[in-house]
């Protein structure tokens, strides 16, 4: 159980080190913009492979990955439109950058996308499943551009470099216990429920893409953003291709 807690840990320790490299480096917006770019290549790939793919398989014709994957987008959608109604009494400071506009979409994909991701590794380690070290890459690399570009938000809106830091580290954390419980508690599901977990992610992760990452990555990095999300979708790819053949 210590194993699954700590490689959960693992996986998620990149929202830590891409808040501290945004505290301790100012980065441009047009960098800013290419590093989500990457970001969301890594996760366009992870979101047809990893997840929605063996989501279909573990389903195994029923309608459990669709009901996740709508499941996922709509939760995701209205959770995110909900939290920005609460926030128009509460426009940004002066000054303030545009990507302080993605601090709760982001943080809320990475919750739900990290949470169900953090239960299939967990499943991975229990099983024993050899590829479990690649989507442990995968994760790593995704959660990296998405961290670095929240914790530049947080800052360009006031919050001190303390704050940012604990709150990786609870979703960190929040994520761990997520792995431990899919070595101790959701080993004993169903393919279907496991199908329905995986679809989940999926669809949360591709609201936010289309919705917030994307648009902001082509607005801040230009036609630069799209040359890197092809170069992070192909890293991704490889790393899939990697695990099926090894």
């Amino acid at each position: 159980m210590l194993q699954a807690f700590i490689t959960g840990l693992l996986a998620t320790s990149s929202l830590i080190i891409g808040g501290i490299l945004a505290i301790r480096y100012s980065l441009s917006n047009r960098a800013i913009g290419v590093i989500m770019g990457f970001g969301a290549g890594t996760l366009i790939s992870a979101i047809s492979y990893e997840l929605i793919f063996e989501a279909v398989k573990l389903g195994r014709g029923t309608m459990y990955p669709a009901f996740g994957f709508f499941a996922g987008a709509s939760i995701f959608y209205f959770s995110d439109k909900l939290i920005a109604n609460f926030g128009t009494n509460n426009p940004m400071k002066l000054g303030a950058s545009k990507n302080s506009n993605l601090i709760i979409p982001m943080v809320l994909a990475i919750i739900l996308d990290g949470v169900p991701e953090s239960i299939i590794i967990g499943l991975g380690i229990f099983e024993g499943v050899s590829g479990n070290l690649t989507m442990l890459v995968a994760v790593f690399i995704s959660n990296l551009p998405e961290a670095i570009a929240g914790s530049s938000g947080m800052k360009s809106s006031g919050w001190s470099n303390k704050k940012i830091i604990l709150l990786w580290i609870c979703i960190a954390l929040l994520c761990a216990l997520a792995t431990l419980a899919g070595f101790s508690v959701f080993s004993s599901a169903s393919q279907e429920w496991l199908s329905f977990i995986q679809a989940f992610a999926g669809g949360a992760i591709l609201m936010m893409l289309a919705n917030s990452m994307i648009p902001e990555a082509y607005e801040h990095g230009g036609k630069l953003a799209g040359v890197f999300t092809v170069l992070g979708f192909f890293l991704s790819v490889c790393l899939v291709v990697f695990e099926n053949f090894h």
